[in-house]
């Protein structure tokens, strides 16, 4: 019963067949590419954050898991907060030059 968990099943319509076994649609992660085959795009960006700026860091392809990894050690280098959602990462400020450059010596060789 450890897989017929009810909370999985909110929305689903009631089934009379006692044969019937809920499958849930699990989605598979996308395996992390190597940082050479890496296409990260690295931006300003203004827009919907009460006039502050952040630095975006989109096109990262991987698990989740490796993103926060990668988000976090952003973040430690640049000395500021951030976060990590969406397949992006936010750094909090102007850290363009310096997010490129330590892309660039971590093996990532498309940044832009």
């Amino acid at each position: 019963m450890k897989n017929n968990d009810w909370k999985d099943r909110l929305g689903m319509v009631y089934s009379t067949n006692p044969d019937y076994q809920f499958e849930t649609a699990s989605e598979k992660e996308a395996e992390t590419l190597p940082p050479q085959q890496q296409k990260l795009r690295v931006k300003i960006d203004r827009s919907h954050r009460g006039g502050k700026t952040v630095t975006l860091i989109t096109g990262f392809i991987g698990t989740e898991d490796d993103l926060k990894a990668l988000g976090k050690w952003l973040k430690g280098k640049c000395g500021v907060g951030g976060s990590t959602k969406d397949g992006e990462i936010l750094v909090q400020g102007d850290f363009k030059a310096k997010v490129i450059e330590l892309l660039l010596k971590e093996g990532y060789t498309q940044t832009k």
